[in-house]
């Protein structure tokens, strides 16, 4: 037979073989992938393990907020929560914050400047750039600088640094033990939301706020472990705190049609808003760095404004819980309302835009509370007979401007269900925060989470998709007939017949089949035309064979590509794997994604085909 004899295939594809499992022994075929196994049976254990840990975290964090805000505020050693808004400080409250920013600015230079921000962004960052790699001094620095910013004034909510801190001590439990980065930014994302479940009793909603924010994937290896830590840490908080709603608010009824309209419309509003805060806090930011001053020194700076803010206004210092709690019962409403979450957005971004160590979720849900409350009166004014209701119109404004502010749309939404336990405000949730997040990624190109990222050069993903390759067959776009090249041929009878024949130009790889057609290796023209041409052709032949099976999905064949260091693979089938029925190469792969971009154009007009 001569050097370029061919194999054809049946019909216009390869014949898919059935699931057999020979021995392999001479090919490297892809590996067999397993969703589930033992692997995940044990990162879930670890993650039940973390939502414990975040627990005791969350209420370690809140005790210690109290008891700073004791000492700040009222002098007495206690660790009863209260809030700032009862001081009797006078014209001195300006003084607190202050002195709180002068300490979190010296944790953060003297101790780590990571405590610095709100915590999501910052654990999306180890998770893009350093492989959810977490130091473990930020396990007890964030806590302790979140406490005392807090404590102290600062207008922030103490989820974020209990995220934050969550996530950091699912990282070193990653770090410590022996698992894949993949496993690390599960643990990494399990003790966030732990942390998130434990302060709220949120655990749906921290979930899928993992799902978006930190994992950038839905599937089982990640998100089994992710959810056994965020109902642990519920569980826990429930065992502990007890089964009342995070926040209080009187049972609503379904919403009439053109109530639903109004709480759409209002959310086009509230993300108009939502990009109007990101901007906000980021052009702040970006004022503080042109400061002749180190960062060390501004959150005193900012402490200045939360002080002064706080003499006015003392609610808008502290967690502030209880004030999204009067904005939801309708208690905060009218003029006052919008006076109060002026200042806090006043508050809040500047005091943000220091770089101190504080929260987002809470402020972003106060004003946006106030925000729904407000338009909700309007509305309510303007078309008696709509039915809007100003709580509902609370409870939409509050999840949809944390939805366009972080384009967090499900979490958004499951999230304000959660905290009230109001079934009628699902639907015009699911409207409103709908609508904001639309307003939203049109209006703006990265989130209140991303922006900080992006200016690093990052590229975060927010759209999520069934991987194309993985619903294609290799036996669909395989190429076929092949042209193989025998063993014992001699190297300067194929490189005569690789000059005058027009396949044996056309082709980069070639594999190499035995007198009984099974594959030896594969050689590409390079190994073929390099050095003298004494020899046979299996003298060239320096490593296994890799290949692939005709029904692997092309998926399987671009990682065994990309772990073999190879451009193209001899296709076999399961109960024959040593017999080539066709190739595989990188174009074959890339040629496939015509259709996937076909079916994106509106016009429907041909893509170009392959020559």
């Amino acid at each position: 037979m001569g050097p370029h004899s061919t194999r054809e295939r049946a019909g216009d594809r390869l014949a898919v073989a059935p699931s057999m499992e020979p021995a392999l022994d001479s090919v490297k075929a892809p590996a067999a992938r397993v969703e589930a196994d033992l692997r995940v049976v044990w990162v879930s254990a670890l993650g039940v393990a973390l939502g414990l840990g975040a627990a005791v975290i969350a209420r370690a964090l809140t005790a210690l907020i109290a008891l700073v805000t004791n000492l700040a505020f009222y002098g007495r050693l206690s660790t009863e929560t209260v809030g700032p808004a009862d001081n009797h400080l006078g014209w001195l409250v300006v003084v607190v914050p202050v002195i709180g920013g002068l300490v979190v600015g010296a944790m953060a230079r003297y101790g780590s400047a990571a405590i610095r921000g709100h915590g999501i962004p910052e654990a999306m960052e180890q998770v893009l750039f350093n492989e959810s790699r977490i130091p473990l001094r930020m396990t007890f620095l964030k806590p302790v600088s979140a406490a005392i910013s807090i404590g102290t004034g600062g207008p922030f909510g103490a989820e974020g640094p209990i995220i934050a801190t969550g996530g950091a001590l699912g990282s070193f439990l990653g770090q410590v033990l022996r698992v894949s980065a993949q496993e690390r930014k599960t643990l990494l994302a399990a003790g966030a939301a732990a942390g998130m479940s434990a302060t709220f009793a949120s655990p749906v909603s921290a979930v899928l706020l993992a799902i978006e924010l930190l994992l950038f994937e839905y599937r089982l290896r990640s998100m089994v472990p992710v959810a056994l830590a965020s109902a642990a840490a519920c569980g826990a908080r429930l065992a502990i705190v007890g089964s009342a709603p995070a926040f209080a608010m009187p049972l609503v009824s379904a919403p009439s049609g053109g109530a639903l309209a109004v709480y759409i419309a209002m959310g086009v509003v509230v993300g108009l808003a939502s990009m109007a805060v990101t901007r906000l806090v980021y052009g702040i930011e970006d004022a503080f760095e042109k400061l002749p001053l180190h960062w060390m020194w501004w959150p005193a700076i900012g402490g200045v404004v939360v002080g002064v803010v706080g003499y006015f206004s003392p609610r808008t210092m502290g967690v502030g819980y209880d004030n999204i709690d009067r904005i939801l019962s309708g208690d905060l409403a009218g003029q006052a309302v919008v006076a109060f979450c002026v200042l806090k957005l006043v508050s809040w971004s500047v005091s943000l835009g220091t770089g101190t160590s504080g929260g987002t979720l809470a402020p972003l849900f106060t004003i946006g509370g106030g925000l729904g409350s407000a338009i909700g009166a309007m509305a309510a004014w303007a078309l008696p007979h709509a039915g809007v209701d100003i709580r509902v119109a609370a409870l939409v404004g509050m999840a949809a401007l944390f939805a366009g502010a972080s384009r967090a749309l499900l979490a958004s939404v499951v999230f304000a269900f959660e905290t009230t336990r109001q079934p009628m405000g699902l639907l015009p949730l699911l409207g409103g925060c709908t609508a904001a997040y639309l307003v939203s990624a049109m209006t703006m190109r990265h989130s209140i989470m991303t922006e900080k990222i992006a200016r690093r050069g990052a590229r975060v993903v927010s759209a999520y998709t069934a991987d194309f390759l993985e619903q294609i067959l290799v036996a669909d776009v395989a190429a076929a007939p092949v042209v193989v090249l025998r063993a014992d041929d001699t190297v300067e009878k194929v490189r005569a017949w690789m000059q005058r024949d027009a396949t044996g130009s056309a082709h980069q790889g070639f594999p190499v089949v035995d007198a009984d057609d099974r594959i030896v290796g594969v050689l590409t023209r390079r190994d073929l035309l390099e050095g003298a041409a004494a020899g046979d052709v299996r003298g060239r032949v320096k490593r296994p064979p890799a290949v692939v099976f005709d029904d692997s999905s092309l998926r399987d064949a671009a990682d065994h590509m990309a772990r073999e260091r190879v451009g193209r693979l001899p296709v076999v089938s399961r109960d024959d794997p040593e017999r080539v029925i066709g190739m595989l190469s990188r174009s074959d792969i890339i040629e496939s994604h015509v259709s996937r971009l076909q079916a994106e154009h509106v016009d429907r007009k041909p893509l170009r085909q392959k020559a």
